[in-house]
């Protein structure tokens, strides 16, 4: 049977782009469209998100789930499945090839691997496998499932960046209609998911590999601050003294990489973001900008941060982009919204386009 034609009346119409960075990561796309799974695929948000980007010619979504359930939920809302890829992991012509491959990683990972078809018909490990054997490019979940099993399934599937010694996330946060929210009233937070008290050596990671990533997606020089309770040595305590050590580390790496980042720490929140609170608390210093990249002295500082943005300052999170393994993925949290879901994709779907070139020593 011959495939529908594409018509862009089949779609319902999108929402405007709400942030203008969002709007330009779609117009690399559809010069370089990307394939994104979604382990979540029975959800009225993801067919939303789903549908939209394939209106905007983007992303080839694959949804993960039964298909039934997701053709009668697309049907009871009034969604288009057109050019959406529906597969139901067991039924999928690559599950047995996939349970071979989960033996294997447990042998010479030295995991202790239970029942692989009970693994691998889990839609968040059979997603993860998937983008690690590239028949996709980048994964998204977390609407439907647990943050633990999520991450675990990337942790134990997708292989890690040999210099970055544990994997984090940091978030992308959009609120043009906060007063001083990063250069172009966007922000990136880190680490807001997996490392509750990062040494100075991952401090200087999370900088550096979250600085990267603001490189790429913003197109400019990102400017980079560690944040604590103390500024340049206001305060000598023991976490005051780590943040500036991990900024020092930071520096030097940077330097030694020939990065285009700027990094700078210890620094409070306000003299990170405002640049009258800065003129105050740094008498002498050049004109500062807004940070683009704040990197937090733990998980509490970070998560509780993020949730404050989100809830109550009205800021939209593009989901957590999960940096240091060999594939781009994200989770998003229960409560993610359409946008969250829509925005968070096109940002991995992005990170896929020159994924190369940010982590030049990822094993392909």
């Amino acid at each position: 049977m011959q495939a529908p034609a594409f018509q862009m009346s089949d779609f319902p119409t999108t929402p405007e782009i709400s942030s203008p960075v969002v709007g330009q990561l779609l117009g690399q796309l559809r010069r370089h469209p990307k394939r994104v799974v979604f382990t979540d695929g029975e959800d009225p948000r993801v067919l939303r998100a789903a549908a939209r980007l394939v209106a905007e010619q983007a992303v080839a979504p694959i949804l993960l789930g039964d298909r039934d359930r997701i053709r009668a939920l697309a049907a009871s809302h009034g969604i288009p499945l057109t050019f959406v890829h529906l597969i139901d992991p067991p039924q999928s012509g690559d599950f047995e090839l996939f349970c071979k491959r989960v033996e294997n990683v447990g042998r010479y990972r030295h995991l202790t691997v239970g029942n692989p078809a009970e693994i691998v018909a889990r839609p968040h490990y059979f997603g993860a496998l998937v983008v690690q054997y590239g028949q996709a490019d980048a994964v998204v979940g977390g609407n439907k499932s647990s943050t633990s099993a999520f991450f675990r399934a990337l942790i134990q599937t997708i292989k890690p960046i040999p210099n970055i010694p544990k994997i984090f996330a940091t978030t992308l946060l959009h609120g043009a209609h906060l007063r001083h929210f990063g250069g172009d009233g966007l922000l990136f937070l880190a680490d807001c998911s997996l490392i509750p008290q990062p040494t100075v050596e991952e401090l200087a990671v999370i900088a550096l590999e979250t600085g990267k990533l603001a490189r790429h997606l913003l197109g400019r020089t990102p400017r980079v601050a560690l944040l604590s309770h103390s500024t340049r040595g206001s305060s000598t305590t023991p976490d005051a003294k780590r943040m500036a050590a991990a900024t020092a580390l930071a520096r030097s790496q940077a330097a030694a990489e020939f990065l285009e980042i700027e990094i700078d720490g210890e620094l409070q929140a306000d003299v990170a973001l405002d640049p009258a609170a800065a003129e105050i608390k740094l008498p002498g210093a050049d004109v500062r900008r807004s940070a683009d990249v704040l990197v937090f002295p733990n998980l509490d500082a970070a998560h509780i941060s993020l949730k404050l943005l989100e809830h109550c300052a009205g800021a939209q999170s593009y989901g957590q982009i999960v940096l240091g393994l060999a594939r781009p993925a994200a989770h998003v949290p229960l409560t993610a919204s359409e946008e969250t879901l829509f925005g968070t994709a096109a940002v991995v779907a992005v990170e896929a386009i020159k994924y190369h070139l940010l982590y030049p020593d990822a094993d392909y």
